[in-house]
């Protein structure tokens, strides 16, 4: 078993990566899924993220893709007991299955849990914020999730710092469930909006993060350097943003430094992010066993002052 870090508060506790699971469904098929999935848990890790709307932004699909086909893998590999399963709520799925009003939590978690083939979650996190729902009706709805036994602790996504100290204040005025996570982006090139904004509340309140689009869709991990690189993506609409100046600039400085170690972008990408103490994981994803490898092997590179200063020098704004 890994090194474990707490999740905020809480009793629970996580291995230094997070597995992404919105590409199960849709660019994975469930025996590459299946495979992922044991390869990470064998190598010690634990935590798994997904959500109810992965990957409803795919023709074709609906939402609850991801889910089910880790509720498959559940079933098949008995390891529930061996992972920490986060997942969301609040994310658009119809006109009528969005938000976080406590009446549609408690339907979503119902499907949810169906779906992922368990009796609870470890993690229950609001997707996004809902600003046409009072906090305090929210945070009831997961304090009788919580009494029931369908989910042990809840998080945050995607929230202002302002709405989310406000939830946090919220929790300690009316004795409800805290937030004891936040996820944010957190990268290379999009690093100064946590770092700035959030970085000294999550901190201030023992908050655990767990920072998604890690590898920032892929471009950290050099697989794109021009746009001719994007035509066979299918997350090419993902990562056109960051083929800039700075994106090229942060792309050479991931070449020396993983020359340096023997090592390759997206390990020096994820070990970067680990290198800040006020991140308690990185969410990356892999479509193949070699990849999980480079995340794996990722977690044990130690970067030293030079390289950090060369990564932030590329990467400052």
């Amino acid at each position: 078993m890994r090194i474990q870090r707490k999740l905020g508060k809480s009793e629970i506790a996580i291995s230094p990566l997070v597995f992404g699971t919105n590409i199960f469904g849709w660019t994975t098929d469930d025996a590459m899924a299946f495979r992922l999935l044991d390869h990470f848990v064998d190598n010690g890790f634990n935590a798994i993220d997904t959500a109810d709307v992965y990957s409803a932004w795919v023709d074709g699909l609906e939402g609850g893709e991801s889910e089910t086909v880790i509720g498959k893998w559940l079933k098949k590999s008995g390891k529930r007991d061996q992972i920490i399963l986060a997942t969301k709520v609040g994310a658009e799925l119809s006109k009528e299955r969005k938000g976080l009003g406590k009446k549609y939590i408690i339907s979503a978690v119902e499907s949810s849990l169906q779906r992922l083939q368990t009796d609870y979650i470890d993690l229950y996190q609001s997707h996004y914020d809902d600003l046409d729902t009072p906090i305090e009706e929210t945070l009831e709805a997961y304090q009788t999730l919580i009494a029931a036994g369908k989910i042990r602790i809840i998080g945050a996504s995607n929230f202002t710092p302002e709405r989310l100290a406000d939830s946090l204040e919220v929790s300690k005025m009316g004795n409800l469930p805290r937030y004891e996570t936040f996820q944010p982006e957190y990268n290379l090139f999009d690093r100064e909006a946590f770092e700035k904004n959030i970085e000294h509340l999550t901190t201030g309140r023992s908050l655990g993060v767990i920072a998604y689009f890690s590898l920032a869709s892929g471009f950290l991990t050099g697989k794109y350097r021009s746009a001719t690189d994007l035509s066979a993506s299918k997350r090419s609409g993902f990562v056109e943003k960051y083929l800039t100046p700075r994106g090229f600039s942060i792309l050479e400085a991931l070449d020396k430094v993983a020359l340096k170690h023997n090592s390759n972008c997206a390990q020096v990408s994820i070990a970067w992010v680990l290198s800040n103490p006020g991140i308690t994981a990185p969410i990356a994803s892999a479509t193949n066993i070699a990849q999980l490898d480079d995340l794996i092997k990722a977690t044990d590179l130690i970067l030293d002052s030079g390289d950090l200063s060369a990564l932030n020098g590329a990467s400052a704004s």
